[in-house]
């Protein structure tokens, strides 16, 4: 619903899910800026109760959802009156079909769900959740032609990609997607040197503010490598098309190849608020500057190829996108699983890598025909993962 206020200004109604999380807590930062242009519908977390409710004290939804019910009772006493709760493991895809827009920020598998009905229903997606398109892209693709759906990649590398994109009316004309990384908190170092780092080590990411597993993600390169396969099922492009280079300013984006050797890019200074902005205005701007350039200060921007030898899980990613079917939702939940591990400090940074690459080697092959075969795959992945982790690490 789009409510028109005594000012004359227009205001978009906003679902924000994964509301606590780094994209959540940044949309409502946006929020705060122009009131008059974007309300709060409806607020929605894993099991951040505390923080929820916060939230809700202060923009006063229509509408929280909560992931945990164990914690419903503890949500509900905290919440503002005429503010209504839903509760369980299906409540953020409840609260994804309810707004103008919906930014979907929930990390992991479980921001499919949110994806889908935001989709089914016609509505704006703010895709910060690259779970969805890597773990069920075929699938995602079929809900997308629904009349009144879009999706707005909200990350970073892919928000620069869309407005690259969006600068060129001749899609056949594009050669190539290049795709920049950071380096994350390992850049430069060997694959002898990276043998004891440390969780803490891992999560001191340079340059971005996120949660700990996209953090870590980011540290092994597999970050970058399921935004090589997002990027294909965005836009189409072959991965032999699809190019990653390290660049440690993080102020190229992404750029764009074209048929007669223009390169596009998209710079700007880290910060996701201009990405989230993008999603939220689209095809308008924000008049608000996220990440301007002080072009007086900006003196160089390096570029270098990665190391897959000390960074194999881009390589691994690649191969999953390349196997196609649902090896990426293989890849992606073999990951979640052994990420998990190594933040619960069961296994060693390096370990990651080894295990993911042991469970792709057991993929069984599975065309992604359906949602239920994806969720099928998801779960056979994580129980391969485990069983791997539980052999290789014995209690």
């Amino acid at each position: 619903m789009v409510c028109a206020y005594d000012s004359g200004v227009t205001q978009t109604s906003l679902a924000v899910l994964g509301s606590t999380g780094s994209i959540g807590t940044q949309t409502l930062d946006i929020v705060r800026e122009r009131p008059d242009r974007y309300r709060v519908q409806a607020l929605g977390a894993g099991s951040s109760v505390e923080t929820l409710a916060a939230q809700a004290q202060e923009f006063r939804p229509e509408l929280v959802v909560l992931a945990d019910d164990a914690k419903a009772a503890e949500l509900e006493a905290l919440l503002p009156a005429g503010t209504e709760m839903v509760a369980g493991p299906g409540a953020l895809g409840v609260a994804s079909g309810t707004a103008d827009v919906i930014i979907n920020g929930v990390v992991g598998f479980a921001g499919l769900d949110v994806t889908m009905t935001a989709l089914e229903s016609g509505r704006r997606l703010g895709l910060a959740n690259k779970e969805s398109l890597i773990a069920a892209g075929p699938v995602v693709a079929t809900v997308r032609s629904t009349p009144g759906a879009e999706l707005i990649p909200v990350d970073s590398e892919h928000c620069a990609l869309h407005q690259c994109l969006r600068a060129n009316d001749v899609d056949d004309r594009v050669s190539s997607l290049v795709l920049t990384a950071s380096g994350g908190p390992f850049r430069g170092r060997s694959k002898d040197d990276l043998a004891a780092v440390t969780i803490d080590d891992a999560l001191a990411h340079p340059t971005w503010s996120m949660g700990p597993k996209i953090t870590i993600d980011s540290s092994t390169l597999m970050n970058k490598g399921l935004e090589v396969i997002e990027a294909h099922e965005l836009y189409g492009i072959d991965y032999d098309h699809i190019d990653v280079v390290v660049h440690q300013q993080s102020v190229v984006h992404s750029m764009v190849t074209y048929s007669d050797g223009a390169t596009i890019a998209q710079l700007s200074m880290p910060d996701m608020r201009l990405c989230i902005g993008y999603a939220l205005a689209y095809p308008d701007r924000l008049d608000v500057p996220y990440g301007d350039i002080d072009w007086s200060t900006m003196n160089r921007l390096d570029f270098e190829p990665p190391d897959l030898e000390a960074f194999p899980c881009l390589g691994l990613a690649y191969d999953a996108g390349r196997a196609g079917g649902c090896a990426p939702a293989w890849l992606s939940a073999a990951n979640e699983v052994a990420v998990e591990s190594f933040l619960d400090g069961l296994m060693g940074w390096s370990s990651i890598a080894d295990v993911v690459k042991e469970a792709l080697d057991k993929y069984p092959g599975t065309p992604a025909t359906s949602l239920d075969v994806v969720l099928g795959i998801d779960a056979e992945a994580r129980r391969v993962a485990a069983d791997i982790i539980s052999n290789r690490f014995p209690n």
